[in-house]
């Protein structure tokens, strides 16, 4: 099927309060162009390299997320464009986020990872960690960031029973959280959810979801 079907079938049964974004990582140009044409603006990528080149050869009203892993020393190449960053997993990383922003003169969108999965392979911080980090006022000081939710990914299982409660345990997590809502702390987006365990995640309470094979089809 062609890209616009693949998308149409998603966003057909999507509520209006999800924001699908289509993950491109490893598809060249040319079926980004065709996800282009759909209409679809949000795009997601896992690493820096490919996002920095896929900017530079596509239009700019593409709201651009870093979904993947990010280090420190990446984040000036991204920092000029970049409309989300989902996975960010330590204050020194925040810190290095605001640095660049306010070089760029932006204030740059970002969500805390937490680490839900029953796995070592996942980033992301434990809800001890995420607490400390909001009640600490931290995050206060950095006045190019703002932090707009929390991000999250689910046990790699066949196990549906696990997965939602994953997703259940980060969503009750999510709404505990609003005390902490400060000027620059929205708490707005809760992303889980990929193109295996999408609909699980937004019976759970997903308002972002990042879908990539369904979309463009299994890689090469």
């Amino acid at each position: 099927m062609a890209i616009k079907d693949n998308l149409l079938n998603i966003t057909s049964s999507l509520p209006s309060s999800v924001t699908l974004v289509a993950v491109t990582k490893t598809h060249p140009i040319e079926k980004l162009e065709e996800l282009y044409r759909t209409g679809h603006r949000v795009f997601g990528e896992n690493k820096v390299q490919e996002m920095a080149e896929k900017y530079e050869a596509l239009p700019k009203d593409i709201q651009w997320h870093l979904i993947g892993h990010l280090q420190t020393n990446k984040v000036k190449f991204i920092a000029p464009f970049v409309h989300l960053i989902h996975s960010v997993d330590s204050l020194k990383l925040l810190q290095e986020i605001n640095k660049q922003a306010q070089k760029c003169n932006r204030i740059i969108d970002c969500l805390l990872q937490v680490y839900i999965a029953k796995e070592e392979t996942k980033f992301g911080l434990d809800t001890d960690e995420i607490n400390q980090l909001l009640a600490s006022g931290s995050i206060d000081e950095l006045t190019h960031i703002r932090i707009c939710g929390l991000m999250g990914m689910a046990s790699n299982t066949t196990n549906t029973n696990q997965i939602a409660s994953e997703f259940k345990s980060l969503s009750d997590f999510y709404h505990q959280q609003q005390a902490y809502v400060t000027k620059n702390i929205k708490l707005e987006i809760l992303s889980m959810g990929m193109s295996s365990d999408y609909e699980l995640a937004i019976q759970n309470g997903s308002t972002m979801i990042r879908v990539g094979s369904l979309i463009f089809g299994n890689r090469a």
